[in-house]
């Protein structure tokens, strides 16, 4: 597929993997963590139960104004490890420059360990709306009116 709009990137660590699509009809490009070198071993990050931590990514980018990016959990990694975002999605706004991060959840019960250049989420690229907001008195009705959580059935 052709793109439909150009995101720049700006690695700020040699290591860093750009974001990259995994088939030619994927909606989101895959990030990996780019974790700090250690001195002796493979860097790595072990995440604990209901544990919160920032992913570094080693890069930044620039999205044009009208777009966003939406960070989303690996469906994999959700279903089968129990890791995904807190904040899902996370949005990056056309106007951030700084490096990007993950924050990611383990929601299973054991730690889960992520090396350098796994992949740990996804980016989508998605236009954004800006809406007017009107106060009024009244809003128009509707069958389902008040109802909330659950109240349209199964």
């Amino acid at each position: 597929m052709q793109p439909d709009v150009t995101v720049k990137f700006k690695r700020l660590d040699e290591r860093a993997t750009p974001p990259v699509y995994q088939s030619d009809h994927a909606a989101g490009m895959d990030l990996h963590a780019c974790l700090p070198r250690g001195l002796i071993t493979t860097p790595t990050v072990l995440i604990s139960h209901n544990q919160i931590v920032k992913i570094p990514l080693g890069f930044s980018v620039e999205i044009p104004v009208g777009y966003e990016g939406q960070v989303r959990p690996r469906s994999g990694l959700a279903s089968k490890h129990g890791l995904t975002l807190p904040n899902t999605p996370g949005t990056v706004d056309s106007d951030y420059r700084g490096e990007m991060f993950v924050a990611l959840i383990n929601l299973r019960p054991e730690p889960y360990e992520i090396q350098h250049a796994d992949r740990i989420a996804q980016l989508v690229i998605a236009p954004v709306t800006r809406a007017a907001l009107v106060e009024v008195d009244q809003l128009s009705t509707t069958d389902r009116g008040g109802g909330g959580f659950g109240s349209t059935g199964r």
